[in-house]
């Protein structure tokens, strides 16, 4: 019996060539994926006269920090903006979890006498919404939040597209007996969903987490909008208009007091990658938080028993 169900395992293991194979075409198409990002750092080292003589070139013929030295001239003001961007970010996750998280929760209990409403009232917004001006008035009128920090987070707080797979995850993961025998033992719905729901919900909170990450740190529109004050402009904001000031001296640089010599030698493309590596090196450390979590909760509901 033991050498049958060997023989039914084996069948559905891979001979150690084909392993070897598929292992190598992974690992060739994880490095096609990194390989762009590695390219944008090695052309922000670039100095910028071979990289117009040159091209783009793996191994650059002359090495330069001059595109590093022009993003960081307004050293103070670029990292008061790192600070106000990961700051933004940390407050605005950890609110948008919470949110999101109780709101999924109470519209994935059956009991619940309003989950209905609640569910239509989120999906609602994912068809249609009251446009730019009515959400401009609203925030800056209604709710006072212009030139504040609260403008950088609470817009982003809700999204009903993480209320669904949040619910979904709630629904399909946390056994209904689990909650069943909390209310047996005395636990009131809040102390339930502390002690019992939020342990088993990792991996959609890590999810949700990450994409709200993301989507913080990524966040210049509302910058655009709302803040006009300079101590309160985020990362990438900033780093727009030091890319817009840069076009402006290059497009009237007849009109400009600069030497022809200065205007050559002006780090155009190297200094675009190196925001570029300024803007996204920091939030690459953050993913392999979320990693041990993360392919799970894509997966939330896609197998079911």
């Amino acid at each position: 019996m033991s050498k049958r169900n060997s023989k039914e395992k084996d069948i559905h293991r891979l001979r150690g060539s084909w392993n070897v194979v598929f292992n190598l075409i992974a690992g060739i198409f994880a490095f096609l994926c990194v390989f762009p990002f590695l390219f944008v750092v090695i052309i922000s080292f670039t100095d910028e006269g071979a990289l117009a003589r040159d091209g783009y070139q793996l191994i650059p013929s002359q090495w330069s920090l001059e595109g590093y030295r022009y993003v960081f001239q307004n050293g103070e003001a670029l990292l008061n903006s790192y600070f106000v961007t990961i700051s933004v970010t940390v407050v605005g996750t950890l609110l948008s979890l919470f949110i999101t998280a109780l709101y999924a929760y109470a519209i994935s209990r059956k009991s619940f006498k309003y989950r209905n409403f609640f569910s239509f009232l989120a999906f609602f917004t994912m068809l249609f919404n009251g446009g730019l001006v009515p959400t401009y008035i609203v925030v800056t009128q209604l709710l006072g939040l212009k030139d504040t920090f609260w403008a950088l987070v609470l817009p982003l707080a809700l999204n009903a597209f993480y209320i669904m797979i949040l619910r979904t995850f709630y629904t399909t993961s946390v056994p209904d007996a689990l909650i069943e025998a909390g209310k047996i033992d005395g636990a009131g719905e809040f102390h339930i969903f502390l002690k019992v729901v939020l342990p088993l919900s990792l991996p959609g909170l890590a999810t949700i987490g990450l994409f709200s990450t993301l989507g913080y740190w990524n966040d210049w529109f509302n910058a655009l909008l709302y803040i006009d004050n300079p101590n309160l402009v985020p990362l990438q904001s900033m780093l727009m208009r030091i890319e817009t000031s840069m076009q402006f001296i290059l497009q009237n640089s007849q009109n400009s007091s600069l030497s022809l010599g200065a205007m050559q030698n002006m780090p155009q493309d190297t200094s675009r990658m190196a925001m570029v590596v300024i803007a996204t090196g920091p939030i690459i450390f953050a993913y392999p938080f979320f990693q041990r979590y993360f392919i799970q909760g894509l997966t939330i509901g896609a197998v079911k028993e």
